[in-house]
Parts: structure tokens; C-alpha cells; sequence
């Protein structure tokens, strides 16, 4: 419309007039140009020959919006949850036959490996830094839609994100891997290898992960595999980091649960820490960094694995623990509630995984409710049911 009017103008003038009017024009344009364009070239061209580390480019940032942050189911008063693989959470005729068993259950969460022992992460994490390592196997293609519908359903979504356990990692960074004291990479009897626990290197690398997840939707951080390293020949192993701090596996690992709990605590999602059973009725670290009163202080929910199964023989008198499926959790259930007293903790954070399998004896309805009814008889109300095939027996879980 602006250059119309300049057009019609110049029509109706004749001779010098027009000669004035196209002057007026130039130094218009002259104008604009020096004070309405040049500065814009001059900062751009300053801001495209400065150092990498200095460029900032406010004016694209105004453009582009941030993604939008993922909803979150609040966390139950009482969680109660079965666990469920990658593999099945990939598989969509298996896994929506175990939803559709929540929905109609007691259960209220479902805790889905995100990082599992292999070290593989089983979603597209849309962290280049993730990528680099190459640890990305897309196992749930549709991992921000699957917790969208667990969402709908009000079920609470737990990622499980297993730590030092991790083969994958170890073996691209021996560096800074557990390693045998000739240098190559140690293993324990599963064939399995560590990442030195006070590799800060990797803590952030973890926490990478933890982002991930929470950006795709999940409503807790579970770490499991926060220890060092044992089941293996412990004579032959050296770490390459921690050195002669590792004497005091406690301290190195208390180091990385602060870091952790800081640098994600601008988060809106709580973070809990598996840990050993006997860690509620041990006072020393079992050798392998864990203590519960420093762990309570630095997660929102502890998870001692208390399975029966897994209790050695003669523990409290009993030679077959896995026989006693309540005793056994209401002694080592009593003895963390009573650990964790104000005012220097909660017994509330204690959230116990129970065991869904054979091992040790047959397990069927009633020693799975056995093991229920030892939590609430300890005064508490969470527990995470584990099956490692997810075969779970449904029976032994209350209907809605």
C-alpha cells in the first residue's frame, strides 16, 4: 500500500518537483537503513565472529517455545505395584493385559525398567548425549504414549533406572569401569561388570537418564544397583577412581546420593533407592556401601528387598527364611521403621519390594499376602511386588 502511494504521487508531480520528491525518498530510505537496519547486521555479524562459548542469540530463543512439560499422577499414600520389564512394556498385547490386571486390582503403580542390567536405555531419550553412547535400544517404541494411557487410568508410572550394574557403559569407559588389578575389565558370576561408584564422570551420565524420564512422563525415579560390587571374586578387583577411598564404600556412595538429590531437585518427581533387605536389620554396610539412616536422608522413599528367598540360612533361628514369608518381613520391616524415627527421618519413605516367585520355597496366595500382611502389621502401607517374568499371581492381590 506504501509503494502505491509513492507511485501516485510522483504522478501528479512534474520536473524538479519530482526530482525533490525522489531526494526525499533516498534520504528516507537512508534513514531507515541506518538506524532501523544496520545495527541488527552489525550485532548479528559480531555475534557470528565471536568465540563459540560467547554467541547468544536471544532473539531465536523468543521464537522458539519450550517443549511442554509432562502431567504427573500424584504419588499414592499407599503405592502398591508390580513391576513390569521393557520387553513387555514393548509388547502391547502382553502389557495391556497386565494394565488391564492393575485396573482391576489393588494396584495402583506400575514400575517399568528404563535402564536395566544390561545398561541399555529402552526408549528414544531425545538426549544426544545418551545417543553418543551409544545405550539407546528402542525396546518401547511408544514410551510417552504408554504412560499417557497408564496416566488416564490414574496409575503411578516408576522408572527404573539400574545404576552401577552396567556392562554397556564399562565396557566403552574402562577407565573408570571396576576393574581386575591387571587392568582389564572384572566381572562378577554373572558375567556382569560395574562402573566405579565414585566415577562422577558417569553420575552425570545417570542423571541424564533420571531427566529423560522424567520429560517422558514418569512420575518417580527408582534407582536400583546403587552399591558396589559383590557375587564375584572380590580377592581380583580394584577401582580406578574411588582407589583407597573405596575402603569406605559408604562415604563414596553418600557422595554421589547428595549429588544426585541435588541435581535433581528441580524436578517435581520424587527419587527412592533400592536397596538390600538386610540393610533394615544390618549395621554395618554389608560390604557394599549401604547403610539406611545416610540413604533415607538423601531419597523420598527407600525400597529394601526384602525377600524372604534371599535371607541366609539360619537368620533369626530360621533355616529355611524363604519358608517364613511373614516373619521374615515383619522382622526386617519392624527393625527399619524403628531405624527411621523422627526427628531425623520417616518411617513412611520405607517402601519394601515383596516377592512374587519361586525361590527357596513354593510361593502362592498365601505367602504373598503373608508378606502384605507383615508390611501393614509394621505399621506401613507401600510395597512393590517383583516378578521378574511378570507372571504375577493374581489371586494373592485384592480386587477393586
Amino acid at each position: 500500500m506504501a509503494g502505491k502511494n509513492w507511485k501516485n504521487y510522483l504522478n501528479k508531480v512534474s520536473g524538479s518537483n519530482r526530482f525533490l520528491a525522489l531526494g526525499m525518498l533516498a534520504v528516507a530510505c537512508a534513514v531507515f537503513f541506518v538506524f532501523g537496519i544496520y545495527p541488527h547486521l552489525t550485532s548479528v555479524r559480531a555475534l557470528l565472529s565471536a568465540p563459540a562459548e560467547e554467541k547468544q542469540f536471544p532473539f531465536v530463543e523468543s521464537v522458539i517455545a519450550e517443549p511442554p512439560k509432562p502431567k504427573h499422577v500424584e504419588t499414592p499414600t499407599a503405592v502398591r505395584a508390580i513391576y513390569m520389564t521393557s520387553w513387555v512394556a514393548g509388547t502391547p498385547k502382553w502389557r495391556a493385559e497386565l494394565v488391564d490386571f492393575i485396573k482391576n486390582s489393588e494396584i495402583n503403580s506400575l514400575i517399568i525398567d528404563v535402564k536395566d542390567y544390561t545398561g541399555m536405555v529402552a526408549f528414544d531419550t531425545q538426549s544426544e548425549k545418551i545417543k553418543a553412547e551409544g545405550s539407546e535400544e528402542i525396546r518401547v517404541k511408544d514410551m510417552r504414549e504408554f504412560i499417557e494411557e497408564l496416566h488416564d487410568a490414574d496409575i503411578y508410572a516408576i522408572a527404573r533406572i539400574t545404576v552401577f550394574q552396567d556392562p554397556h557403559y564399562a565396557k566403552k569407559h574402562l577407565n573408570i569401569a571396576v576393574q581386575k588389578k591387571n587392568g582389564t575389565l572384572w566381572k562378577d558370576r554373572k558375567g556382569l561388570s560395574y562402573l566405579d561408584p565414585g566415577a562422577k564422570e558417569y553420575w552425570d551420565y545417570i542423571i541424564e537418564i533420571a531427566r529423560a524420564s522424567e520429560a517422558a512422563g514418569f512420575d518417580e525415579l527408582n534407582f536400583d544397583y546403587i552399591r558396589f560390587p559383590s557375587d564375584g571374586n572380590m580377592s581380583d578387583i580394584a577401582f580406578p577412581v574411588s582407589g583407597t577411598r573405596a575402603k569406605d564404600k559408604p562415604a563414596v556412595l553418600d557422595e554421589f546420593f547428595a549429588y544426585l538429590d541435588q541435581s535433581l531437585s528441580d524436578l517435581p518427581t520424587p527419587i527412592s533407592a533400592d536397596v538390600f533387605g538386610m540393610v533394615t536389620t544390618n549395621t554395618d554396610d554389608l560390604n557394599i556401601g549401604q547403610l539406611l539412616e545416610p540413604i533415607a536422608k538423601h531419597f523420598d522413599y527407600v525400597a529394601p528387598m526384602i525377600y524372604p528367598s534371599h535371607y541366609p540360612a539360619a537368620f533369626h533361628g530360621y533355616k529355611n527364611p524363604a519358608a517364613h514369608p511373614y516373619e521374615i518381613v515383619k522382622i526386617a520391616m519392624e527393625s527399619g521403621v524403628a531405624r527411621l524415627q523422627a526427628p531425623t527421618s520417616t518411617p513412611t519413605k520405607l517402601r519394601p519390594w515383596i516377592q512374587d516367585f519361586d525361590l527357596g520355597a513354593d510361593y502362592g496366595v498365601a505367602e504373598i499376602k503373608a508378606q502384605k500382611q507383615a508390611i501393614y502389621d509394621s505399621g506401613l502401607t507401600s510395597w512393590m511386588s517383583w516378578d521378574a517374568a511378570n507372571k504375577y499371581t493374581r489371586e494373592a492381590y485384592e480386587k477393586e
